[in-house]
Formats: C-alpha cells, sequence, structure tokens
C-alpha cells in the first residue's frame, strides 16, 4: 500500500487494520465542489442523513514524504446535514485555507466520532533522537483536538522502545502499539505520524497516517537494544544494598544534585561530560560535603554515564545530606524515606532539597520534618535529626570559624595561580593539567562549599518568610539588594572600554563546559550590542532601581531575635543576614573565577586539537582523561587524540538515540516510560508578556531584544542576554536555586526555571507568551 493525499490513504486503509477501525469518507475535488455543489452535498446526505459531520482538509502538498503540514489547514467538526448553508460555509472555509488555486485539491467529510475516552498523535519513530520509539502523545479530555490543536494541558507522553514484552496500563495501549506495527508493514516504512482516538468501549479509529518528516539517519536497531540493555543491567547490578551507603534501592535522575541536565544537557558530548565528571562530580563534591560536616561519601561517584546521557546517582546523593553524627540506623531510615518520597513524586526531583530532604537547619523546620511521623518515624529519632542538622548548620553558619570564609579565601588564591600559570614556558599540555589541577583545588572545591552555604542562607530565608518575620516581597527585596558579579557585569557594560570589559568577562561563554560556544572575547558581537550601551543601563538595572530596599523593622528584628535564641542557631541577627548575603554573592564570585580557569583549559584544548590539524568539533568528542594522560607519558598525541575522538563520536552517535525518562526509579522504565510533568520554579512575583525568542540553537542576539526568551539549559554563560532588555526568561532544566533564578530575583525580572521538556516544547513553539510569576501561570497568547 502507497500512500496518497490524506482522504485516499484513510479510503485505502479501510478494512486492512485488524486493530483498528477507519471511519467510512467521502471525499470530492475542489473542482468538483465549485461545479456540482450540490451532488457533493447530496452524496454526503445520503450517507449519514442526521449524523452530525467534521468536514476536513486533504491538500495535494498536505502530506508529503519531505514536508509535513499538520495542523496548516482547517477543520470544522459538528456540522449538521440537515443545515444545508452550514456545510456549505465549512467547505468554504475549508477550501480557503488551502490558498492557492489548485482544483485538485480535497475535501474530506466523515461522521463525527462519538463517545470519545482520549484521543492523540503516535509516531512510529522518535523524531528528536530517530531513536526505535513509539511516542504516543494523548489526551484524557475525550476532546479530539487537544493534542492536534496544541492546547491539551492534560495530556500524557508515553515513550515505549519497539519490541519490548513489557505490559503498558491501560490495555488499550497495548493495543495501540499493535495498531502502529500494523501500519509500518502495511505502508512499508518506519516513519509514521498517525492520529488516533479511543472510545469509551476500548475501540481504536485511526483518523489520519502520514509520513513522519525526519531529518538524519536512523541508528540500527540491535546496537539501540544492546545499549539499552547494558543500562538496564547497570540498574539492576545497582540495586542492591551497599557497603558504607544507607539505602536499600536506589534511584537515578537529571537533576537531584549538581543539576547535569542544566549544565553539560541530557547528551553532552564527550569532552564536556568528562570534564564535569572531573572537576566535580568524582570526587570534589564528596570532599566539600565531608567537609562541612555531612557523612563521608569520598571515592563514591556522584554521576553516571549511561551510555552516554549523565544521571545522578540519588542514593549516593542523599546519603551525603545526612549529618556524620547521626546515629546509622537513622541515617538509614531517613536515606529510605527520601528515596520512597522521591519515587512517590519523581516531579520533585529538582527540587528534592526543598521539598523531600532534610539537608540543614531551618527556622521552620521543627514543624516541616514532622511528615517524618506519617513513614514510622519515633519522635526520639526526629529529634536526633533535628539536632545534628542544627549542628552541622551551626558549623557551617558560625561568622568566626565557618568554612564558607576559608573557602572564600581560597577563590582569590585561584585568580592569583592561573596567571603564574597561563604565563609560564609550560607546553600547552602542562598547562591543561596545572589549570584543572588548581581548579579543582582552588576553584570548584570552595565553590562547592560556597554554594552549599549559599543553599542553607536561601533555605534560610525562606524560612522567615513561612514563620511571618518577613513577607514575600521582603524576600524579593532581599534578593534584589545580592550584588554578585554579574551585577557588577552590568554596570561595568555601560562604564567600562569594549577591551577592559573583554578583558574581565571574556572567559565566559554560554555552556560552560562546551568547546563549540564561543567565549564572549571570540564572539563579542554576537552576545552584545555595543552601539546600544544607553545611559540608563540595562533592563535589570532599570528593574532593579523600581525594588525598594531590603530593610528590617524593629518588630522583624525583635522577631528574628526570638526565634534564633528559640532554634539555637549560633549567630546574632546582623551576622546571620550577613552570612546569608554574602555566601550568595560569594558562591557567584566562586563560580566566576573557577570558570575562568576552566574556559582556559578548554581553549587551550582547542588550540591543541587545531596543531594536530583537529577543529574544535572534533574536539568536543575527546575525553578529557586521554588529554590528562598525555601529561604523564610519552604517548603519540595525534594518535591518542584521534582514537579519543573517534569512541567519543561512536559513543555519541549512539547517545543520541536513547530516550530515558529525567527520573529512573525501576529498570523497567529504560523500555517504557511516561515523561513525567515538572513542577515549574516561579522567580520574582511579577507579571510579563512578549513574544518569544529561542536560544537552542541561535546566539543571534538581535533576536531576543524585548522578547521573552526560551532557552533549554541555561548556565551562568548566559548573564549576556541580560544586556538586551528582555521581558523575561523561560528554561527547561533548572532549580530554584540555581544561577539564573538568582539572577532573574536579583535584577527582578520575572523567570520561570525548569519547566521540563513537554512544557519547553509546547512553549518554544508559542509566537507570544504570558509570564505570572504571582499567580505561577505561563499562558500561551
Amino acid at each position: 500500500m502507497q500512500f496518497g493525499t490524506k482522504a485516499e490513504t484513510i479510503h485505502n486503509l479501510r478494512g486492512k487494520l485488524k486493530n483498528a477501525s477507519v471511519l467510512p469518507e467521502i471525499y470530492f475535488e475542489v473542482r468538483e465542489w465549485l461545479h456540482e455543489p450540490d451532488r457533493c452535498y447530496q452524496q454526503c446526505v445520503n450517507m449519514w442523513k442526521d449524523i452530525k459531520v467534521i468536514v476536513r482538509s486533504s491538500a495535494i502538498n498536505e502530506d508529503t514524504q519531505e514536508e509535513s503540514s499538520a495542523g496548516k489547514f482547517e477543520s470544522v467538526a459538528d456540522i449538521a446535514l440537515c443545515n444545508r448553508q452550514a456545510f456549505n460555509d465549512a467547505v468554504n472555509v475549508v477550501i480557503k485555507s488551502y490558498r492557492d488555486d489548485n482544483k485538485d485539491n480535497q475535501v474530506l467529510v466523515q461522521p463525527m466520532l462519538l463517545n470519545v475516552e482520549i484521543c492523540g498523535v503516535a509516531f512510529t519513530v522518535d523524531p528528536n533522537s530517530l531513536g526505535h520509539y513509539y511516542v504516543i502523545n494523548y489526551d484524557e479530555s475525550g476532546s479530539t483536538s487537544a493534542i492536534t490543536s496544541g492546547n491539551g494541558y492534560a495530556d500524557k507522553l508515553l515513550y515505549i522502545f519497539k519490541g519490548t514484552n513489557i505490559q503498558i496500563e491501560p490495555d488499550y495501549l497495548n493495543r495501540l502499539c499493535m495498531v502502529l506495527k500494523e501500519l509500518e508493514e502495511l505502508l512499508g516504512q518506519e516513519n509514521l505520524d498517525v492520529e488516533f482516538a479511543v472510545t469509551d468501549n476500548g475501540q481504536i479509529y485511526i483518523f489520519q497516517v502520514r509520513p513522519l518528516c525526519v531529518n538524519g539517519q536512523m541508528i540500527d536497531y540491535q546496537s539501540q537494544y544492546s545499549a539499552l540493555k547494558r543500562i538496564e543491567s547497570k540498574i539492576k547490578l545497582e540495586a542492591c544494598s551497599k557497603p558504607y551507603l544507607c539505602g536499600v534501592r536506589n534511584i537515578y535522575g537529571v537533576m537531584p544534585d549538581w543539576n547535569p541536565a542544566e549544565m553539560i544537557g541530557i547528551r553532552p558530548k564527550a569532552l564536556a561530560l568528562s570534564l564535569y565528571r572531573e572537576m566535580i562530580t568524582d570526587s570534589v563534591w564528596a570532599y566539600q560535603r565531608d567537609n562541612y560536616g555531612y557523612r563521608n561519601l569520598r571515592s563514591f561517584p556522584l554521576m553516571v554515564d549511561f551510555c552516554g546521557l549523565p544521571y545522578i546517582d540519588v542514593r549516593v546523593s542523599f546519603n551525603s545530606f545526612v549529618p556524620a553524627e547521626l546515629d546509622e540506623a537513622i541515617s538509614e531510615k531517613l536515606v529510605n524515606y527520601y528515596l520512597e518520597r522521591l519515587a512517590e513524586e519523581p516531579a520533585k526531583h529538582d527540587k528534592v532539597e526543598f521539598d523531600i530532604v532534610f539537608s540543614c537547619y531551618t527556622l521552620d523546620l521543627p514543624e516541616r520534618i514532622q511528615v517524618l511521623e506519617d513513614y514510622g518515624f519515633m519522635q526520639d529519632e526526629i529529634q536526633a535529626i533535628i539536632d545534628a542538622l542544627r549542628n552541622v548548620t551551626n558549623k557551617i553558619i558560625n561568622p568566626e570559624t565557618g568554612l564558607w570564609r576559608k573557602d572564600y579565601e581560597k577563590i582569590g588564591i585561584l585568580e592569583n595561580r592561573y596567571c603564574a600559570i597561563t604565563e609560564s614556558s609550560m607546553d600547552e599540555l602542562e598547562k591543561i593539567y596545572w589549570l584543572m589541577e588548581d581548579c579543582k583545588r582552588y576553584g570548584t572545591l570552595p565553590f562547592a562549599g560556597l554554594a552549599r552555604g549559599a543553599f542553607i542562607a536561601v533555605q534560610l530565608l525562606g524560612s522567615m518568610v513561612k514563620k511571618g518575620i518577613l513577607t514575600k516581597e521582603d524576600y524579593q527585596n532581599f534578593m534584589n539588594d545580592v550584588n554578585t558579579v554579574s551585577s557588577n557585569m552590568n554596570r561595568d557594560f555601560e562604564t567600562m572600554t569594549r577591551k577592559e570589559f573583554l578583558k574581565k568577562y571574556g572567559h565566559l561563554r554560554p555552556g560552560t563546559y562546551d568547546i563549540n560556544s564561543l567565549r564572549y572575547d571570540e564572539a563579542p558581537d554576537l552576545y552584545f550590542d555595543w552601539s546600544d550601551r544607553a545611559d540608563d543601563g540595562w533592563e535589570g538595572d532599570n528593574q532593579k532601581g523600581m525594588l525598594k530596599k531590603f530593610s528590617l523593622s524593629i518588630d522583624q528584628m525583635h522577631h528574628l531575635k526570638d526565634i534564633l535564641e528559640e532554634s539555637r542557631l549560633h549567630n546574632d541577627i546582623l551576622g546571620l543576614m550577613d552570612f546569608i548575603k554574602t555566601v550568595i554573592e560569594g558562591r557567584e564570585y566562586g563560580k566566576f573565577i573557577f570558570t575562568r580557569s576552566l574556559s582556559k583549559v578548554i581553549q587551550m584544548i582547542g588550540d591543541l586539537g587545531e596543531k594536530y590539524g583537529l577543529s574544535r568539533e572534533d574536539c568536543a568528542y575527546l575525553d578529557i582523561q586521554d588529554v590528562k594522560g598525555l601529561y604523564s607519558s610519552s604517548q603519540d598525541i595525534s594518535r591518542v587524540l584521534t582514537r579519543s575522538i573517534a569512541e567519543g563520536k561512536e559513543k555519541h552517535r549512539l547517545a543520541k538515540a536513547l530516550v530515558l525518562p529525567p527520573v529512573l526509579i525501576n529498570a523497567d522504565e529504560i523500555w517504557s516510560f511516561y515523561y513525567p510533568d515538572a513542577e515549574p520554579n516561579f522567580i520574582t512575583m511579577k507579571r510579563t508578556e512578549g513574544e518569544t525568542a529561542v536560544l537552542d540553537d541561535n546566539m543571534d542576539q538581535a533576536d531576543i531584544t524585548d522578547k521573552i526568551v526560551l532557552i533549554a539549559c541555561a548556565d551562568p554563560g548566559y548573564d549576556w542576554i541580560f544586556s538586551h532588555h528582555i521581558r523575561g526568561f523561560v528554561t527547561m532544566y533548572g532549580g530554584a536555586n540555581s544561577h539564573m533564578a538568582i539572577r532573574a530575583g536579583e535584577i527582578g525580572i520575572p523567570a520561570v526555571i525548569g519547566v521540563g521538556e513537554k512544557r519547553y516544547e509546547r512553549y518554544r513553539k508559542a509566537r507570544s507568551l504570558e509570564i505570572d510569576a504571582m499567580t505561577k501561570t505561563v499562558r500561551i497568547l
């Protein structure tokens, strides 16, 4: 069977499917309607009489192998055939939507399907990854257009790897997969786009089948199956209890700790992935937690690599939030509670420290932690946890001995050592090695400490709101008063010369670990409009000036003093507020300084590759361990780099075809899973609306001015967007305490951080959005 027009394909399918039905149809060409409208109408009346019909498009160019025009043309539903004028109007609306004079275009008429329970669209190839999946997006509202129109908000997104034997609930989805397989065999191709509905008696109806237009070559099935099988085996192998590690099970996620999805993306190339492991997640992260009084997880890698897809080992992460002094039996019970809660609510994977884990003492902790009673904790166990969290928090926030002060000083050491290394006579390999070693010791390690302090600071500040000491407006005003490196960059852009500005900030790049992302000083005109440095400054500065300055009233100070004494936190009011402000600022300063060394490493890797005839794009596939190994050996540099790149390219080719859920709770989800909804983080209490600009593939600064910007993964290198008077921004990944969340609060513009893949794909297709951070809503205009 071959494709024809929409109407012809439907006609040819009728009676050929074992597991689904196709509604009867009548179709006629535009020329027939123009010359014999009565015959066309009467043909429909004779077929259906009093049944309501839907008048659908069936244009010659609507669905081809090269291009799909899904949703481009009109359909008119619920037409009563007894009303001739309504039928005429519906046909004319459809014909008018073709916007051409091709008389060969067709009009398709079918009876309205009643008692629809679900309706949706299924792809027989994942159009994004080109993986061998059935991708089923359906709506349970009973609307036959909620998904195809893009207006469905109760929709579900299901991925099923082809050939899996796992049974899915409800059962009609299993039968739908059988229908999709039938269609693939009938039409002789894998890439299909199928519109379907299921009625309340479980009957499946096919509304439309067209070619799914895909760009690129699909990976062979066996390679993808073997990769998923290896991932499944790894998860099952790690699922058991482990020595020196609390928790009887495991969970993996892309965001619960150190946010790899936000920092390097869900399918990073080898250099970004291996650099992130080297600089943060192999050992640095655990040294910091141990230093600050939490359980010793040294030598436990935090991030695992599932065939090129980075995931956080959540059990390891949750262990690292348990105070070291806490009794082992209580620690075991606590980690199991955390894992159980995340399994119950996987949508909270990007905010586990806010909604699941108790990692520090806050003013409202004694009330919040009582939830443990519902999970079998005794009061003496709860009190032991409170006491341990109080002790570790006092150790961190102590104004005189708090480790964060030493970490702040270490960042300054890195700034001085950077010049000593880069200006030395060492060759590139030596400089790369020592820049990384210094960056870990004096950069990412103290930064991790400052980040821990900043998280505690934000938690304490939020608990002041919950205890009624501060209002939400007070909280926003405090964040607005935070003065970070990014704030200074705003002002410096206005006052410094171009040369001075790029000398100070030129090392930053969107995608901190991505060698293909140009530094500010490598492409200054790509990021900044140097002719638009007006006297009134950036949008952020204007917004900032409109907010009130933060201050505490006498009553607020008394209230806070009483609660601090009651909580036995060893800090006075001024000392506590100074801690909160300084560590938030210090975290951003530390990030700015260590990324200078990291950026130089990446730049020098590009230079090293160029010396051996390798492009920057080639070098993106290098494994940093191979580069490091060259420092302490006499291997053939060209051969090592070439081999490493070849392996990285093959690994990335496979990774691009894999799709996994953002939270992996059990091994079966490797083969079939619903993509979960995310809970976005709304920043500020403001509202804005405007046209959208998507930065995923295009960094052209001219496209974002006065718009709402959408970014999949926004790390600190995206600070340049604030120079363009943007109205607000939306990210796919990110947490409430991420850099971009802090920036949005600091300069006072509305932002929605971490909306998840489903919402993000919906928003990026919209021409205009409204963000209302006060009511926590995003509306497509």
